[in-house]
């Protein structure tokens, strides 16, 4: 039954990106417009940036970006985000500052960065990093609250060591905060690092679309943005929502 649905919804997803080609290229069609290329002349583009190996480069540098920022993001951010469900001093001290970078534009703490660090690697990672930590420790901090601390006291009654108490009684309970974070961590996080390169980098998506954009081509712009968003929903699809089932069926 699940199968049938999972394939019912494949197809009508598949068949509302056809509509949405068909009236993009019906409106191409119409209006004539450099500015608002056919969809056949994105594809086109596409195809000739992949033979020539440009658009693979710069979409690897970005991917790249996009998980090292991922990865410390997630780490400083559960750990930091159960250090603060755990301990209500803890949190009464960390609150405000969690709630002034909460608050703090996303362009705001990339221009500081490479004012303070650089036009470098590092400064673009913790620009990146800086803008999802604050996201991940509300939500994670909330699941905190919510460990079954019964659970916990059982396993300690049973010599069970820490780590192992950590890893298979404490972790589990979080994992549907922490795949909620994850999935809207991807979704921030690749925005924030295009803005990145755009204003800091010599390479990477961000880069490209800000040099297509000096030169008025629209159509690499979207062949580059599709091409982006493609390998972003192979994640989502492939890589996250195989994970967040998997966490589903733990729970049930």
């Amino acid at each position: 039954m699940d199968f049938v649905f999972q394939r019912k919804g494949i197809i009508i997803k598949t068949l509302s990106i056809l509509v949405l080609f068909f009236l993009w290229e019906s409106s191409a069609f119409i209006l004539k417009s450099p500015v608002f290329p056919a969809i056949t002349e994105i594809i086109s583009t596409l195809f000739v940036e992949l033979i020539e190996g440009e658009l693979i480069f710069h979409l690897l540098i970005t991917l790249y970006r996009v998980f090292i920022s991922f990865l410390f993001a997630m780490l400083i951010g559960t750990f930091l985000g159960i250090l603060m469900g755990n301990n209500k001093k803890i949190n009464l001290f960390l609150d405000g500052w969690n709630l002034m970078f909460l608050n703090i534009p996303a362009l705001v703490l990339i221009i500081l960065s490479y004012v303070w660090f650089g036009l470098t690697e590092i400064a673009a990672i913790i620009a990146v990093s800086l803008n999802k930590i604050p996201n991940v420790i509300v939500t994670v901090r909330e699941g905190a609250k919510t460990v079954d601390e019964k659970l916990l006291e059982v396993a300690k009654i049973y010599k069970i060591k820490k780590l192992k108490r950590f890893l298979v009684f404490y972790l589990p309970q979080l994992y549907p905060y922490l795949i909620a974070s994850a999935r809207g961590g991807i979704a921030l996080i690749w925005k924030i690092v295009l803005v990145v390169e755009l204003l800091g980098r010599s390479n990477g998506i961000g880069f490209k679309l800000h040099e297509f954009f000096q030169f008025f081509d629209i159509s690499s712009i979207l062949a580059y943005t599709f091409a982006f968003i493609f390998v972003m929903l192979f994640i989502e699809n492939f890589v996250v929502q195989p994970i967040e089932n998997k966490v589903n069926k733990w729970r049930s």
